[in-house]
């Protein structure tokens, strides 16, 4: 070998040991900067980069108060008890939300941050990208004095999706244990959180259909199964529509009739795309916004 071949071979090595260190270094200050992170902040996004991922503060929290959750005073107390065994390190399950859109499920979560953030209870959103990164957010908040809910929002996956195998092994039955300080809340529009077909239900199939098609369609519910809380949440009555609606109303100091702002507040939803607190909200804050614009028009 040559001499200016093992010079060149040397410096490889070199090269190959500092970019190690490197790396090795900015682990170690991945994990202490999110340490400083968590103790400034009360709510967190888990953002997925490059294979891996970080915590990013929430600053400006959405911090919903309960009081405006109308008509799911039963969910609300389920899983405030729920919540209330987790802050006191006593058994408490993770938690699914099922249900119609716009019916408060991401609200409920949220609102449990509200109430209960002063006792040390955190919040953690995480994508259904970021859920292979599970283990590795464990591992960051294993040792903090803090009661975590990890919270996955508008949750639903497809059969061939690596990310629901991930969650279910979170839930139970992983290597890796799940920390005493952290809890899964998910919301979902679907029960079981993965399509199901009609022809699921028929046994048996067709002969181009799998062997055992009942194992395949316990594989789909086994993921839900694993959330030993499931509160369920339906399309609302047109009765509670319109409490809520009033809920609003009086919250934005309107002083409207209360025949004509529900007569209003009907044919808004006739034209949306279903009854639910979130069309309420939004027909109120569109009346509202309407009035003070033409009010301050007057007024110039």
């Amino acid at each position: 070998m040559s001499e200016k071949t093992r010079n060149q071979e040397e410096l490889f090595i070199q090269l190959l040991e500092k970019a190690d260190n490197l790396l090795t270094h900015l682990g170690g200050s991945s994990v202490q900067s999110s340490s400083v992170v968590l103790d400034d902040y009360i709510a967190f996004r888990w953002r997925a980069q490059n294979g891996s991922g970080h915590l990013i503060p929430v600053k400006h929290p959405n911090l919903v108060g309960l009081s405006d959750l109308i008509g799911i005073e039963r969910q609300e107390e389920r899983l405030d008890r729920n919540t209330r065994q987790f802050l006191q390190c006593l058994p408490a399950n993770h938690v699914l939300l099922w249900g119609d859109r716009g019916t408060g499920k991401s609200s409920l979560v949220k609102g449990m941050l509200a109430r209960y953030a002063d006792d040390g209870l955190r919040l953690i959103g995480i994508s259904k990208e970021g859920l292979v990164h599970l283990q590795e957010i464990a591992e960051v908040l294993w040792e903090r004095p803090e009661r975590y809910i990890l919270f996955c929002d508008d949750l639903a996956f497809n059969e061939d999706e690596p990310e629901y195998r991930e969650l279910k092994a979170m839930l139970e039955g992983g290597i890796s244990a799940c920390p005493d300080n952290v809890l899964i809340y998910a919301t979902s529009n679907r029960r079981h959180l993965m399509p199901r077909q009609v022809q699921e239900n028929r046994y048996p199939q067709n002969d181009e259909d799998e062997l055992y098609p009942r194992e395949a369609t316990e594989e789909k519910v086994s993921l839900s199964d694993r959330f030993g809380l499931r509160l369920a949440f339906h399309r609302i009555s047109q009765d509670t529509y319109l409490q809520i609606v009033s809920h609003y109303a009086q919250k934005h100091g309107l002083s409207i009739p209360r025949e004509a702002l529900h007569r209003a507040a009907l044919e808004w939803e006739a034209s949306s795309s279903g009854r639910s607190g979130r069309v309420a909200y939004q027909f109120v804050a569109d009346l509202a916004g309407g009035l003070a614009l033409e009010s301050n028009t007057q007024k110039t």
